[in-house]
């Protein structure tokens, strides 16, 4: 059925592209057919799959990594057509929903809805637990997060938690930890789960952990604080970073009476609910116990957070180069004047600059090959020039880029969370 929605979806993609249908004046009904069609197809595509049960004795499902010779930038016709349903959802849906999400602090329930629809958790589940996923999606994954990047950085964070801890539960957990989480990612109401990573220390160090654990009879208990979690109070699951034994590693905790929850809002990410969360002896679970790769599961989060941000640029270059076309000064467009030409085009190279890195990383992540040098370096420039591109999104609009009446100020706080938020997200 994916082969048979995707090929429908890929010839009606090609029509789109040929003159006929504006001389017949149908482009608008035809976008909207392209949207409604994918989207209804991730539908019915959800509502198959989730009559797949793991059955038991099924074993541990580890997802083969993507055979690849050269580094292809090259999209096949599945990835193509989801990142045509992500950007329209994302410019229909979260662009609208953004500046009243941020003002209001609130992950809008009816996103989550709608972000249910698209059937994006599908995508990381093998076949055996309910979903399509038969090899890693690395690279698919990065798209999904740039395309929702494109629309608001907040919100898309909000939508990719649970996605990405069903990702690595996929990509480390036992098989108790698959057969008893993985399924519930495929029900009509998903788990609600998220991550938590970072601590509230000085220069922190995600290898050099406050929270500790300490194995007892009954399995492990944690200690200690984690802040800015992404959707905290509403999660049911939580992977949460800790040392165990001088080494830090990842356990699945439960929602429990053991752990407080107190609201920790911050500069940006307003719709993703962050909170801190303290863990007082609170039972937990290693995720792994075997093959776990703790600096790749840094990579892997450092990556979609990569993303996030080259979409949340490119939607900063796109409004400012709109802007500086329509402000005139002195009888002109402020475009004419080169400081204003030159820093546009600066970000132009900066956004191409970061999307290759992460692009590359993902590539190399996805077939099976070294990549944390990779990562580090696109997780480096990224950094450093998405605060830059914030920064001067902000600038070339003026005083009222300072105001909440352009949404380059809400851009600006968002995208500075690049550089502060380890993990928590996982392609």
């Amino acid at each position: 059925m994916n082969k048979a929605q995707g090929f429908g979806l890929n010839l009606l993609t090609r029509f789109a592209a040929s003159d006929l249908i504006d001389q017949l004046k149908m482009r608008k009904l035809l976008e909207k057919t392209l949207y409604q069609g994918s989207k209804s197809g991730f539908q019915l595509l959800g509502s198959a799959s989730r009559q797949f049960r793991p059955a038991s004795g099924t074993g541990k499902q580890r997802l083969p990594a993507t055979s690849k010779n050269l580094f292809d930038l090259s999209l096949s016709d599945e990835q193509q057509m989801t990142r045509d349903t992500v950007q329209r959802f994302a410019a229909e849906v979260l662009r609208p929903a953004a500046h009243q999400a941020d003002d209001q602090a609130n992950y809008p329930a009816d996103i989550t809805t709608q972000a249910q629809e698209l059937g994006l958790l599908f995508y990381a589940l093998p076949e055996s637990y309910g979903g399509v996923a038969s090899e890693q999606s690395v690279v698919t994954n990065v798209l999904i997060a740039e395309d929702l990047g494109h629309g608001d950085f907040s919100l898309a964070a909000s939508i990719l938690t649970p996605l990405s801890v069903a990702n690595a539960i996929t990509r480390w957990g036992t098989t108790q930890m698959q057969e008893k989480y993985l399924p519930a990612f495929g029900e009509d109401t998903p788990l609600s789960a998220t991550f938590a990573v970072l601590e509230a220390t000085p220069a922190f160090n995600p290898n050099d952990l406050k929270t500790q654990a300490r194995q007892t009879d009954q399995g492990y208990q944690l200690t200690g604080e984690k802040t800015l979690v992404v959707l905290g109070e509403q999660a049911e699951v939580f992977l949460v970073a800790a040392m165990l034994n001088g080494k830090p590693n990842i356990f699945v905790v439960e929602k429990h009476d053991t752990i407080g929850i107190r609201q920790n809002p911050a500069m940006g990410l307003k719709a993703c609910q962050t909170v801190t969360l303290q863990f007082g002896n609170t039972p937990a679970a290693l995720l792994t116990d075997d093959d776990f790769d703790y600096q790749a599961f840094l990579d892997l989060g450092a990556l979609s957070w990569c993303a996030l941000a080259v979409g949340t640029c490119q939607a900063v270059k796109e409004y400012c180069i709109s802007y500086a076309n329509e402000r005139t000064a002195f009888g002109e467009p402020i475009s004419h004047r080169q400081s204003v030409a030159f820093m546009i085009a600066d970000m132009a190279i900066e956004i191409e600059a970061m999307r290759m890195l992460v692009w590359n990383a993902a590539s190399l992540a996805e077939a099976g090959k070294p990549f944390h040098r990779e990562a580090y370096l696109a997780r480096l420039l990224c950094n450093e020039k998405s605060m830059k591109i914030g920064n001067d999104g902000v600038q070339i609009v003026g005083g009222h880029g300072y105001t909440k009446e352009h949404p380059v100020e809400r851009w600006y706080r968002d995208l500075r969370a690049t550089a502060i938020m380890h993990s928590g997200l996982h392609a």
